[in-house]
Order: C-alpha cells, then structure tokens, then sequence
C-alpha cells in the first residue's frame, strides 16, 4: 500500500501537490464530477498523512497546499478556516475540519455525499 510522505509527494515549488486519482480503488463508490478537496498541510504532520492515506484509499483527487513551505498559504488557511492546525480540508468552499471530523464525516455517512452535493 502506498503511504504518501513528504518525500513522496511532488509539489510545484510553492508546497502545492495535485493528487492523481488512486485508480482501481475497491472503495471508489462515487462517479461523475466531484467538489474539488483541498488539504492544507505540513511534512511531519502524522493526521496529515493519514488524511492524504484515507483520501487516496477511497480513490480522491485532492489539492495539498503545504503551509511550512509557505508563511503566505498558511495565513491564507487561518483565515479561511478559523484554526490554525493541520491538516484543514475543505471540499469546494465548505470547511470540513480536520483529519477526525472527516473521519466522523464519513463514519456518518455524510463526507462521500458532501462531494456530490451542491447544498453547502
């Protein structure tokens, strides 16, 4: 299984990392076109890696903006998010929270929904 780690994950310079699709994932239950997500993150963040993990487990595109590269991105995420710890995960404009609240999301049944729904 792959584990997504700070060496691992390519960036374009400014911390930020576009996710390919995990293809043939046996979880990947949702079709068409989806919320785009978005982590902010840093390197040695372990809930960051553990959402990149549950995101690529489930078949997930997701934008990773690594915030200890970035001072400018981090401000950014405060002020978006109201918080300032790691990793922050938005899916369009609505702010998930963190690694547990989207685990307690999907436990609910409610994260692969949030995607699809155009309902904010």
């Amino acid at each position: 299984m792959f584990r997504a780690t700070a060496a691992t994950m390519p960036t374009d310079g400014r911390g930020i990392s576009p996710r390919r699709p995990h293809t043939g994932s046996r979880h990947q239950t949702i079709q068409g076109t989806l919320k785009p997500i978005t982590l902010y993150t840093t390197a040695w963040c372990g809930y960051c890696v553990a959402a990149k993990n549950f995101l690529g487990n489930h078949g997930l595109d997701f934008r990773e903006i690594r915030v200890d590269l970035d001072p400018g991105e981090r401000q950014r995420m405060r002020e978006i998010s109201k918080r300032t710890t790691v990793p922050q995960i938005f899916v369009g404009d609505h702010h998930v929270g963190g690694y547990v609240d989207m685990v307690a999301l999907h436990r609910d049944g409610r994260f692969l929904p949030l995607l699809e729904s155009e309902e904010r």
